[in-house]
């Protein structure tokens, strides 16, 4: 499993010009759900995501989480963070999860951060602000 996280002051995702979800300050995640996933990788996540230090403290360190300073979660699907566009000049996805398995996944993590969230498989228009900005990409550990 793959998350881009963004520390964001306000994030929200639209489908059709109509908010679905929507936070203020707190995380923005882009989730992918790779081939071989399973529930073991969406309970690291929300572990990993909950806890990640990188909010400021009153010394402007990155030492809170955005449960510490209790901020909003979005969760996006994005099945492109599997994409390999090492060959060629249009991406393949074979390393992504096809649906079936991939939304019961995104489900698990956005439910497991209590997370607002964009709509599985829609055409999606996200709108934030990172702050900071803070970006980091978390990859689950691989199990043999």
């Amino acid at each position: 499993m793959r998350a881009v996280v963004q520390r964001v002051s306000h994030a929200e995702v639209n489908v059709a010009g109509e908010t679905i979800g929507a936070i203020g300050r707190g995380l923005a995640v882009l989730l992918g759900v790779g081939v071989g996933d399973d529930p073991r990788d969406a309970d690291w996540m929300v572990e990993k995501i909950a806890n990640l230090r990188i909010f400021p403290d009153a010394e402007g360190r990155m030492n809170l989480s955005v449960r510490d300073i209790q901020g909003g979660i979005l969760v996006v699907s994005q099945f492109t963070l599997y994409g390999d566009a090492q060959k060629g000049r249009r991406p393949g996805f074979s390393a992504a999860a096809l649906p079936a398995l991939a939304e019961p996944l995104v489900d698990r993590v956005a439910a497991g951060l209590s997370a607002a969230r964009g709509r599985f498989g829609a055409d999606m228009q996200l709108h934030l602000t990172n702050d900071g900005p803070v970006t980091l990409i978390l990859d689950s550990p691989s199990r043999p």
